[in-house]
């Protein structure tokens, strides 16, 4: 079935374990510094990327990841709360300054690039991220990756930094097309992404949910995570390109 001349289609997609994937002895050492760097900047705390690995941050995103760090090193709430902003900032401001880093230790997982070339090639549909990466560290994986040229001008999407809730940031994505005159098709959103979390956050923003078997969790924990009827699309991985462009009625 063709695309709906309604609008355009909107595509989503989570970045690490959907698009991405951490591997060798620096994996995702770039975002593990910044959260760091920001750690010890804004709320005086030496930690390591063990102190973060300690936290379930799959399907998270960054502010709550940086929270239940800091509660693990016995931060009061009251001070967690009051300086995030200024976390994220710090954060933020270190993934800027130290970009050519940003692909250190992490590889684009497999099909990922045939398939972002043949969405950006069609002007029927509007491709961008979604992830619980702040904003900057999200775009600067994407950039020295290769792949952020693939993704729908101007940049935007839904990020950690926006939002600690995913669905909030699949509805911000659609927000934030029709701020920049991007007309879509509210029946044509699909979010992809490789968590439960990724499958709650799509249903609840009213995206359809794109499960990937390419992060931690099983085909049966992204199905018990769907609680919307014939909404849930799973794959192993990107590979099959033109599949995954039926899948969502692009082919």
């Amino acid at each position: 079935m063709p695309a709906s001349s309604k609008g355009k289609t909107l595509i989503t997609f989570d970045v690490d374990g959907t698009l991405i994937r951490a591997s060798g002895k620096d994996a995702n050492k770039f975002h593990k510094d910044a959260f760091m760097h920001g750690f010890r900047e804004v709320y005086g705390v030496e930690t390591h990327p063990v102190g973060i690995d300690v936290i379930q941050h799959h399907g998270s995103t960054d502010q709550l990841i940086s929270a239940a760090v800091m509660r693990h090193h016995g931060v009061e709430e009251s001070v967690i709360v009051d300086r995030m902003r200024e976390h994220c900032d710090a954060m933020s401001t270190y993934a800027v300054e130290r970009k050519e880093t940003a692909a250190d230790g992490l590889e684009l997982l497999q099909g990922v690039v045939s398939l972002l070339q043949k969405l950006a090639a069609r002007d029927d549909v509007v491709v961008c991220l979604v992830t619980g990466n702040l904003e900057p560290i999200g775009w600067a994986k994407m950039e020295r990756l290769g792949v952020a040229q693939y993704f729908t001008p101007p940049r935007f999407g839904g990020f950690g930094s926006d939002h600690t809730d995913r669905g909030e940031l699949v509805a911000l994505a659609a927000a934030r097309a029709k701020s920049h005159g991007i007309d879509i098709d509210p029946q044509r959103r699909f979010h992809f992404g490789d968590t439960p979390a990724d499958v709650s956050a799509a249903e609840s923003a009213g995206a359809v949910a794109v499960g990937l078997l390419t992060g931690i969790f099983s085909r049966e924990q992204l199905i018990d995570a769907s609680t919307v009827d014939d909404n849930l699309i799973v794959f192993d991985d990107l590979s099959d390109t033109d599949r995954v462009m039926r899948a969502v009625d692009l082919l």
